[in-house]
């Protein structure tokens, strides 16, 4: 068991498994990637995002 709460996508629960306890898939992290102002790749991403 991790200790940050994931998310199930097929059945929209969250829970702290690595499985979900409804329908047995993986689950994933609910949070969102860390921010680093020194991002070496923030401006293509950000140029792949307006395209």
């Amino acid at each position: 068991m991790s200790g940050r709460i994931r998310y199930c996508s097929a059945d929209h629960i969250y829970t702290l498994s690595l499985t979900c306890p409804v329908c047995g898939l993986p689950t994933a992290v609910a949070h969102p990637a860390r921010f680093s102002p020194e991002d070496k790749y923030g401006n293509y991403r950000r140029l792949a995002k307006n395209d």
